[in-house]
């Protein structure tokens, strides 16, 4: 059984308020839907936003999302009891991803088809529940890899930017 998780520590809360400060991720009234896989990167924003939303001298709010990319062994249903003792809405999508990619992949690596088929679920989401900030889990290693990636696959310099927002 899951319990409500300790206050972060100070080191990682001084970070994360860094990059949203260096970055004006957060602003004052915004809805801001988490992309959460149940791994340790999503789970710990999750928790770090939720402990920043007590304190944050702007209010905004908080959801989470799991796409369900229907392959075998991905099972995030546990995490709904968590999320709901959290008080944390939870949106699930479930796309059978693998299998669109036997069929539409042309030329792309699987991961970054099924990277962009997640990111238009998450935008399409947000679209429809009125969310205007999209958050993910990214740590150095995925930026690392989605650049090395971008420049072997695509033979382009880039990755995902800091923080995209719809302010529409």
């Amino acid at each position: 059984m899951m319990t409500t998780p300790r206050k972060p520590p100070k080191s990682l809360l001084r970070c994360v308020g860094r990059a949203i400060a260096d970055f004006d991720m957060i602003r004052a009234g915004d809805r801001i839907l988490l992309g959460v896989s149940g791994g340790k990167d999503s789970l710990s924003l999750l928790q770090l936003l939720r402990h920043l939303r007590t304190y944050a001298p702007v209010r905004f709010e908080l959801a989470v999302l799991t796409v369900d990319p229907q392959v075998p062994g991905f099972d995030p249903q546990h995490l709904k009891a968590y999320y709901d003792a959290l008080g944390v809405p939870w949106y699930y999508e479930r796309q059978p991803i693998m299998d669109q990619a036997k069929s539409h992949m042309d030329g792309d690596s699987f991961c970054a088809y099924c990277a962009r088929m997640k990111r238009g679920i998450m935008y399409r989401l947000c679209r429809e529940q009125g969310y205007n900030v999209l958050a993910l889990a990214q740590h150095l290693d995925d930026l690392a890899e989605s650049l090395m990636m971008s420049m072997f696959h695509g033979g382009q310099l880039r990755t995902m930017k800091a923080h995209y927002r719809n302010d529409a």
